[in-house]
């Protein structure tokens, strides 16, 4: 127990490191392809950060053929978008408290366009996920993940030109390249690789010290897919949106967080669609259930309201702790 214990924290400091260098990174990449903030923060950094929760179902599904994998992998697939649209907004609001606590305001300054338009798909694609768990047949669920793919490919389309360009913006130096000249992009990609092998290598150790402390504590593995698991593997995002909140790049921060989202709503549950039964217990429906009224509310907030205090990314924390709580009776 001891030895997962360090195993955990060391898990955990190559996932902060990962997502420090990861971040300073793809910020020098987007400035160098002048890319707009809608395209680093809601699909470079959100594609970049979701390769750990995209593996737990990959491996569970392609490497293990017993029932309970496939009900781990599906726990695990819609387990990451139920902490992306509760915990992890909570993360940003707090973030921002803390952060802008001498200040006036603690307003969170995003591109509302950019969130509205996340939110927007992310409740649509992930809607006809759920709903394809209720199709008859596999042929019908097939033809719903080729759509949701292609939903998603005309997604990163609209997403690619909006926001605010990074070719202005002054950055910090590429931690490989401190040099005064511009890093060229061979050594963006370098460091890229670096943080994604920090990032995917320290979720992986995470993972297995939880799943061992877990065992050890006799927790259900439907218990360690919908929420140990999800947490473990949606660090590289919280943290990324942390580091952006304290440099001020709110918008960056956010479309981090709901660009993963629509991934995760889109493109890996195409991927379970396909290559299981899927099949979604009560449990689970009730954790994308939550889900989408968390970002419901979100979504209301903010195409209601003329300022996004910090305060308001509390409410989703809501959801997720009335998730937890029932989960906690029926164990």
């Amino acid at each position: 127990m001891g030895m997962s214990i360090l195993v955990l924290a060391a898990g955990l400091l190559a996932i902060l490191a990962g997502a420090k260098i990861f971040t300073n990174g793809v910020e020098w990449l987007g400035k160098r392809l002048n890319l707009s903030e809608g395209a680093v923060g809601s699909v470079l950094a959100a594609i970049g950060t979701a390769l750990p929760e995209t593996m737990v179902p990959l491996i569970a599904i392609l490497y293990t053929h017993s029932r309970s994998a496939h009900d781990v992998a599906i726990g695990a697939i819609l387990g990451a978008p139920f902490m992306l649209s509760t915990l992890a907004f909570g993360v940003v609001g707090v973030s921002k408290m803390f952060y802008c606590r001498g200040s006036d305001t603690n307003c969170v300054d995003v591109k509302r366009s950019i969130f509205i338009r996340d939110l927007k798909y992310f409740i649509s694609f992930y809607s006809i996920a759920i709903a394809a768990a209720f199709l008859p047949n596999h042929t019908a669920k097939a033809i719903v993940a080729v759509a949701l793919v292609l939903g998603y490919g005309y997604y990163v389309f609209k997403t690619l030109g909006d926001g605010d360009g990074l070719s202005e913006m002054d950055l910090p130096p590429l931690y490989l390249w401190r040099k005064s000249s511009e890093a060229p992009i061979y050594m963006i990609i370098a460091q890229l690789v670096i943080s994604l092998v920090l990032i995917t290598g320290g979720a992986n150790y995470f993972i297995g010290a939880l799943d061992t402390i877990a065992t050890w504590m006799m927790v259900p593995a439907l218990f360690l897919s919908l929420i140990i698991t999800p947490v473990a593997t949606e660090l590289p995002e919280k943290f990324n949106s942390v580091i952006w909140i304290k440099g001020g790049k709110d918008t960056l921060a956010l479309g981090n967080i709901t660009g993963a989202m629509v991934f995760q709503g889109s493109i890996i549950p195409a991927i379970g669609i396909t290559l299981t039964p899927w099949l979604i217990t009560p449990l689970a429906a009730l954790s994308a259930v939550l889900a989408l009224l968390s970002s419901l509310t979100m979504y209301m907030f903010t195409a209601r309201k003329k300022h996004l205090k910090a305060g308001l990314f509390m409410y989703p924390v809501v959801f997720y702790g009335i998730f937890l709580i029932l989960v906690i009776t029926l164990l």
